[in-house]
């Protein structure tokens, strides 16, 4: 009859030599997975900042487009105003902007 050798005598035997082979190994693996969602978080983090950006320059010049349109009806419909009344220069009659800080309610 052959000599039968426990498990837990192999599972002792194996252990240390499975410890010295998987360590470094599983190591490896989580440190190239830990640096590499560093360089995914960092690009997305970039990609965002760049998406503001342009959604910041986009609105800039959608209001400047606006305010220029705005302006100019305006300085057309003045003239056209100073025109019908016979302003002999001819001149854009200028307004303020108020809040309306001062006035009661």
């Amino acid at each position: 009859m052959p000599p039968i050798v426990p498990p837990f005598l192999i599972g002792l035997i194996v252990a240390p030599l499975a410890k010295r082979i998987f360590k470094p190994l599983v190591r490896g693996v989580i440190t190239t997975s830990v640096g590499v969602v560093m360089e995914v978080k960092k690009a997305a983090h970039e990609a965002g900042e760049n998406i503001n950006d342009l959604a910041a320059e986009v609105a800039a010049e959608v209001m400047a487009t606006q305010i220029a349109s705005a302006e100019g009806t305006a300085a057309a419909d003045e003239a056209a105003k100073a025109g019908a009344r016979g302003d002999a220069e001819g001149k854009i009659p200028r307004t303020r902007a108020t809040t309306g800080a001062g006035k009661g309610q």
